[in-house]
């Protein structure tokens, strides 16, 4: 890239970011949206046992209930946890950070972006046998 000249290359840059941009705001979107047919679901779990008096412990239907809730529990969970790595990767990017590893400086593959645009580390530095805490 360097026989580009540096006009040419920061409006790649730019461009390239707001790629970046756009698809971090869709799947955000997309990730609020599940998050609220998932809270709609969950509304309708406990509205549903209401009106009936639902002991969970000693009701057949009862662990199905208690099971229901927690799943979608778990998945608004999953998905707020979601957003919020969306929105660092969002700043990381407003900050010209985004793409390079939080570990090792090193840049991330755009394959791996691809695949986890919200990704902070590179492939190597997610190994397992690498990881000292949440990534």
């Amino acid at each position: 890239m360097s026989d580009i000249p540096q006009r040419d290359r920061e409006e790649h840059m730019r461009s390239v970011a707001t790629g970046v941009h756009e698809r971090l705001a869709a799947e955000r979107a997309a990730t609020l949206a599940r998050m609220a047919a998932l809270g709609r679901d969950f509304d309708g779990i406990v509205a549903a046992n209401a009106w009936v008096a639902v002991d969970d412990e000693h009701d057949p239907e009862g662990g199905t209930t208690a099971f229901e809730r927690a799943h979608v529990t778990s998945l608004l969970t999953q998905a707020r946890e979601h957003l919020e790595e969306l929105d660092r990767a969002l700043e990381r990017l407003e900050h010209g950070e985004y793409g390079r590893c939080e570990s090792c400086g090193t840049t991330i593959p755009p394959e791996r972006l691809e695949v986890r645009p919200a990704a902070t580390t590179c492939v190597t530095c997610a190994r397992p046998d690498r990881r000292r805490g949440p990534r």
